[in-house]
């Protein structure tokens, strides 16, 4: 399949053709402020070339847009919060927990409902449904556009939270639902949270996936349009538009897919240094590890599905302090071809240091030939310090392991690094991120608790329903792979009872692609 893939980053928009598995071409242009003029621009530039010319079988994008919209707290909607579990989930209502500014920009009324089920699956009490047609004629007559539904562990018996959707399709349906099992695991505040901040981004999901279906459009190309998500797999846009809070951490996601496609590594470190930040993480079986504990997205806790990544303030666009040559965190960002020296501007960055010290060759090099020898080592000195801690920090083994360095900035990372037994460069590693989007795959999740059955048994049921779920997603049912299996006995719960999470992928069918077209 021709695909082409696509990542917004906070510095640069990539663009990728791949024809198959090769690399056929790439571009690099500025990210814009408006984003979706960057993507034209990638656009336009890629099509210019004629070995990307020709008919394409999809496009994948990467996005920054919703978790800089949280972070940055704008384009968010009013949301209704409906929470079944009373009368045991009083103490700590909805939004409790998060940041103040943001909840009270998106905060827009809270329901209190009776309902739930226990750890064991029991209801706790019957679901009230009167006072929930009450709240969904509420979220009705105050023009509430979008409801976050979650209910005490919904991940173990979603019935409260189908429940309470159905009602609110009946008496609003123009309102956007979020029920919190589609998104969390057991956990009820992360759980909501996840919910809620998927919720206030519904209006902007609308936006952004009509502005990339215009973009492809306009650059003349005539193919289904995906964005990858969390995982490192493919959504179709309607799904984006549902789940928009799943393509969160996209972008280092697809930097790290790319890295072990162009490596042909599937067990590695990566390390992806950017113009604004770099993204370090762990490949396991070409995928990266996922991460198990509460992840904070703009300083709202959540559990979903998100990968193991730490990111510092580290990259081409860092501002360099001249008094300590300390590097980073602040980044001149997308103006970096405004603002770094060697482009005439007044700030000193990390490019202009690399540029004085012979490792890149970009700009104008004479405006950097002032720079002391002893302020190139000791700002170099310090990204290496910066590198070498923070990958330490992301080893699960005590050993040195392999490290693949892309992005546009991995002229950072030395030839040497403490704990790293070796530095893998490779061809097209500058626009990684987007070779990564363009392989993405489709997945097939499956969590769920299991009674009654041996172990093989329950794994076997939820590997079923995982590729179940990959087919319908649009994966290619004969590529199918495990990527993931977890199983875990329940002490408390009856019956013999095994929680398995089961996680599959498939490459893209041509297919299913030829329907979206149409």
């Amino acid at each position: 399949m021709r695909r082409i893939g696509i990542d917004v980053g906070g510095t640069n928009t990539d663009a990728v053709l791949l024809d198959g598995d090769k690399v056929v071409f790439a571009v690099k242009r500025p990210t814009t402020k408006d984003v979706t003029s960057g993507i034209l621009d990638a656009l336009k530039a890629l099509r210019a070339d004629p070995a990307a010319r020709g008919p394409v079988d999809a496009v994948v994008i990467g996005t920054t847009h919703f978790i800089n919209a949280v972070v940055q707290r704008r384009n968010l909607m009013k949301v209704a919060a409906i929470r079944i579990g009373m009368p045991a989930s009083a103490s700590l209502p909805p939004f409790c927990d998060w940041p103040q500014d943001l909840a009270e920009g998106v905060r827009g009324e809270i329901f209190m409902l009776e309902g739930g089920h226990d750890y064991d699956g029991r209801p706790i009490v019957p679901f009230d449904t009167a006072g929930m047609r009450a709240a969904a004629r509420r979220i009705g007559d105050i023009g509430l556009r979008s409801v976050a539904v979650s209910s005490i562990f919904s991940p173990l018996d979603p019935s409260c939270e189908i429940a309470a959707r159905d009602i609110l399709q009946e008496i609003c349906p123009d309102v956007a639902v979020t029920l919190s099992h589609d998104l969390g695991r057991i956990g009820l505040l992360e759980r909501e949270n996840a919910a809620l901040l998927n919720a206030v981004l519904h209006d902007l999901a609308v936006e952004t996936v009509a502005a990339f279906r215009k973009a492809t459009a306009q650059s003349g190309i005539d193919a289904p349009l995906f964005l990858t998500q969390n995982d490192g797999t493919v959504m179709q846009a309607e799904t984006a538009i549902a789940f928009p809070v799943m393509s969160f951490a996209s972008g280092a996601t697809n930097s790290m897919r790319g890295a072990a496609h162009l490596s042909g590594l599937e067990d590695a470190l990566v390390v992806d240094v950017g113009g604004t930040t770099s993204d370090i993480g762990q490949l396991r079986h070409g995928f990266p590890r996922e991460a198990n504990a509460v992840v904070e997205i703009g300083g709202v806790r959540t559990l979903f599905r998100m990968p193991d990544l730490l990111s510092i303030g580290l990259g081409g666009g860092s501002h360099i302090d001249p008094a300590s040559t300390r590097v980073g965190p602040l980044s001149v960002g997308y103006r970096l071809t405004q603002d770094a020296l060697v482009f005439g501007g007044a700030q000193l960055t990390a490019t202009d240091i690399a540029v004085a010290a012979g490792l890149l060759d970009v700009g104008d090099r004479s405006r950097v030939a002032s720079i002391s020898k002893d302020m190139i080592a000791a700002a170099l000195a310090d990204a290496t310090r910066q590198l070498e801690e923070n990958i330490d920090r992301m080893k699960t083994e005590a050993g040195d392991a392999p490290l693949i360095a892309v992005g546009g900035g991995a002229f950072l990372v030395p030839e040497k690094l403490a704990g790293v037994s070796q530095i893998i460069r490779v061809p097209f590693g500058d626009c990684a991120n987007a070779v990564g989007a363009a392989i993405a795959r489709v997945s097939g999740e499956a969590d769920q608790v299991f009674r009654d059955l041996a172990r093989d048994e329950a794994i076997a049921a939820a590997l079923e329903i995982a590729e179940r779920k990959a087919i319908n997603a649009g994966a290619d049912p004969g590529s199918l792979k495990t990527i993931e299996i977890e199983d875990m006995p329940i002490a408390y719960l009856p019956g013999n009872s095994l929680r398995v999470r089961v996680r599959v992928a498939g490459a893209l069918n041509r297919i299913e692609a030829s329907r979206e077209v149409a």
